[in-house]
């Protein structure tokens, strides 16, 4: 495949120099976006520049098969303001938002898209909200140029569902435009599709959020990696994020009122056929009923537990050893952070 040319001067405008923090990380994670690269790239460093913003450019390359971890690590040689963390294989945009995360050196981080619908342009503003004290500024996609029955009206129903379990009400959780200070990613361990409930998280932890509206353009290059195939694993990352914001740190509470009602329906129903067996002298061995609430009520209250506990299991095992959920390939460009 014929990769394209970078079109952008070895050494970007307003990029941090060596041994000095810059002001703002970009991360952006990529995977198959190879013809949007370039243009994105050198849009980030004029947009930055023109502002006279010290940054740093981390793009994460999720196990792309279109050539765009080449071109990462071929432009990051040329460039002191790109740094290209090629990842071994595709573990989702989680993931390489963790790596990018982890990366980061600046004290403010801003998140975006590599397939240019987010506009660069509008990093500054979200920059610019955030230092009147929030904690987490996350973009707001007004004017979404996307097909109105696969995305708009799916995307509208989750976030609403959303925004009633957690109780951080935003109007799209789904805009990767978003930016951060780094206590707030710093406090967060990802995994699975977390990334799109990273408000829900850092409300979780005590942070102030607001939401901006920011600019959305039609896709230019490739396809959508987003489709309704992904609305089963939503669903079970937010009943995590409702068990965690209800029960992380009490889930007897939770586990307590399951079980309670367990137990309730169980001695009622008991009673009562107790006293179709004693009082009124009828057989109940043979009765569907009991064996029907008996298997019921055991199923579901193993099911739930288990499961519930198993995210609990999953999250001790990442945040206690430091377990990572990605494995870095290479690293291309200045790795090692600033003092």
């Amino acid at each position: 495949m014929q990769l394209p040319q970078s079109f952008s001067s070895p050494s970007a405008p307003g990029s941090s120099s060596p041994g000095s923090r810059p002001h703002v990380s970009i991360v952006v994670p990529v995977y198959n976006e190879v013809e949007s690269l370039p243009q994105l790239v050198d849009t980030i460093a004029t947009t930055l520049g023109q502002c006279g913003l010290s940054y740093e450019l981390i793009c994460v390359d999720d196990g792309s098969q279109d050539g765009s971890g080449e071109w990462l690590k071929r432009v990051a040689l040329e460039r002191t303001d790109l740094r290209a963390v090629l990842l071994r294989r595709n573990y989702g945009q989680t993931a390489a938002m963790a790596a990018g995360f982890d990366q980061a050196q600046a004290d403010r981080i801003v998140t975006l898209d590599g397939d240019l619908q987010n506009d660069p342009a509008d990093i500054p503003l979200l920059l610019a909200k955030l230092e009147e004290g929030y904690d987490l500024v996350s973009g707001w996609r007004a004017d979404r140029q996307d097909h109105a029955l696969t995305r708009l009206l799916p995307s509208k129903v989750a976030n609403w569902i959303i925004g009633q379990v957690t109780g951080v009400q935003i109007h799209d959780y789904g805009c990767s435009l978003k930016a951060y200070r780094r206590e707030v990613v710093a406090d967060m361990n990802l995994y699975g599709e977390l990334h799109r409930f990273l408000p829900a998280l850092a409300f979780i932890e005590g942070a102030r959020i607001c939401e901006l509206p920011v600019r959305h353009h039609a896709r230019r290059y490739g396809q959508s990696k987003y489709g309704l195939g992904r609305t089963f694993r939503v669903l079970m990352d937010l009943l995590t994020i409702f068990f965690m914001k209800k029960f992380l740190t009490r889930p007897m509470h939770g586990f307590g009122f399951v079980g309670m009602v367990s137990i309730s329906v169980g001695v009622v129903t008991g009673a009562y056929l107790t006293v179709l067996k004693v009082v009124m002298g009828q057989q109940i061995g043979d009765r569907p009923l009991l064996i029907l609430a008996v298997l019921l009520t055991l199923a579901g209250v193993q099911l739930l537990c288990f499961g519930l506990l198993a995210e609990l299991l999953m999250r001790t095992y990442h945040e206690s050893q430091g377990r990572p959920i990605y494995r870095i390939r290479d690293v291309v460009g200045r790795s090692t952070p600033n003092p």
